[in-house]
């Protein structure tokens, strides 16, 4: 074994950081569906912007050499991309395992088998709701619901394993036993219920979007209840909404700790909604290697570890349990991206949450359109 003394700076560092072990690939922000919710950047960035297949493969490759394991296709819708397959051949090609994140919409039949030809092993399809007129009228697409069934009875047909997305608000919220056993009839093997997080689009709907306090509290005890009730036949994935929480979680895993994320222009992030925080820089994969964007970009550097905290992050026991928490929503709820997470009941901030919370507006959804 190599004594530490030999090793070079670069290994010691990779040594002190770890491995990033999965990769958001945002192959455009273009997107049919016009769901209130869209955690994207409320400016989108432009298809003429957008990485080509090319400049993909050498990311996907360059990320292998750092340990990532797999790779999130996701988008906007990926679909809307004309070179899908030869993006998700070179994931493949680079050893990474693939995750296609769709909406279904503009996903055929052809496309699917081409897709699982080259290498695709998981997909992850979002529905909206677990009934057609209300999914629709989320989604805000005509028809969007009987396409994601079509889709999701083709990825099953052809043996891959399928998971359903439910991003979850107060419209849908007491749907969650109707969502399972919706994903369940689909075939798969998985159902994330995904509360909605307060940033980007979705920020614009919050007061549309919050359930109460009892909602939430009722779809904690039935996601309960359905892990009893199906152990054995569907992994059910779920939290506690943010805004509802004693304690925040771990953003990604901490922030710059676990995950990249690649805009569809090059852009990357520590987080998906890390560009929500101004004053952030952000290198891109046209400029730089993936491995030095990673060790040494500044916006991966800010909030690594814990040397940035405050009190009463500073000295709190769960510092590096949950890493202060999320600070995009620090930033989009005190203004100061550096705080302690306002979920955290012990946050000075904390009674911004609960005040939000119960902010609810009976009104039509702004949509991304």
């Amino acid at each position: 074994m190599t004594p530490l003394g030999m090793l070079a700076d670069k290994e010691l560092l990779m040594i002190k950081l770890g491995k990033p072990l999965g990769l958001l690939a945002e192959l455009t922000h273009r997107c049919p569906l016009g769901c209130p919710y869209c955690s994207n950047p409320v400016a989108l960035e432009s298809r003429a912007g957008e990485l080509d297949a090319a400049t993909w493969a050498r990311v996907f490759r360059e990320a292998a050499s750092l340990g990532v394991l797999q790779v999130h296709l996701s988008g906007g819708e990926p679909a809307a991309r004309r070179d899908l397959v030869d993006i998700t051949a070179a994931a493949h090609d680079a050893g990474l395992y693939t995750n296609l994140i769709t909406s279904a919409i503009g996903m055929t039949s052809g496309r699917l088998r081409q897709l699982v030809d080259v290498g695709l092993d998981h997909v992850q399809i979002s529905i909206q709701d677990s009934e057609a007129f209300s999914s629709d009228l989320i989604a805000g697409y005509e028809g969007a619901y009987e396409r994601k069934r079509a889709l999701s009875s083709e990825v099953v047909q052809l043996k891959v394993p399928l998971t359903v997305n439910a991003v979850i608000h107060r419209a849908n919220i007491d749907h969650i036993e109707d969502f399972v056993a919706l994903a369940l009839e689909l075939g798969a093997g998985r159902v994330e219920i995904a509360h909605v997080q307060y940033y980007g689009w979705a920020l614009r709907n919050r007061a549309k979007l919050m359930p109460t306090r009892e909602q939430v509290e009722r779809a904690l005890h039935a996601v309960e209840r359905m892990r009893k009730r199906y152990r054995g036949r569907i992994v059910i994935d779920a939290v506690t909404p943010d805004y509802f929480a004693r304690f925040p979680k771990a953003c990604v895993g901490g922030w710059g700790r676990r995950s990249l994320n690649v805009t569809p222009s090059g852009k990357v992030l520590p987080c998906h909604a890390a560009e929500t925080i101004p004053w952030l820089e952000f290198w891109s994969v046209r400029d730089r290697p993936l491995a030095d964007i990673w060790e040494s970009s500044p916006a991966f550097s800010a909030f690594r570890g814990t040397g940035w905290m405050r009190e009463p992050c500073a000295s709190c026991p769960r510092r590096e349990v949950d890493f202060g928490g999320c600070r995009c929503q620090a930033f989009a709820i005190t203004g100061d991206a550096a705080q302690a997470d306002p979920v955290c009941q012990l946050s000075p901030h904390h009674m911004l949450v609960e005040r939000l919370a119960a902010i609810r507006e009976e009104a039509a959804f702004d949509y991304r359109h």
